[in-house]
């Protein structure tokens, strides 16, 4: 059996102290830097849908039914 790598000798903790440490704790053992998300395919990209911007003004009802 090996080593605890915590031990508490003595004296008595309120609930907010060992939250307060477990917190503490947690942190120490999270990695580094996140995770990276994994590349989004073209095909599945949601901006490929958009269109060209749009602009108002004069003509512009008539010009939204001719392709770019």
């Amino acid at each position: 059996m090996s080593e605890p790598t915590l031990t508490i000798n003595g004296g008595t903790a309120s609930d907010e102290e060992l939250v307060a440490l477990l917190v503490a704790l947690s942190t120490l053992a999270a990695p580094a830097e996140p995770l990276a998300a994994p590349p989004t395919s073209r095909w599945a990209d949601r901006a490929r849908g958009i269109g060209a911007p749009l602009r108002p003004g004069p003509g512009a009802w008539v010009a939204s039914g001719r392709p770019h």
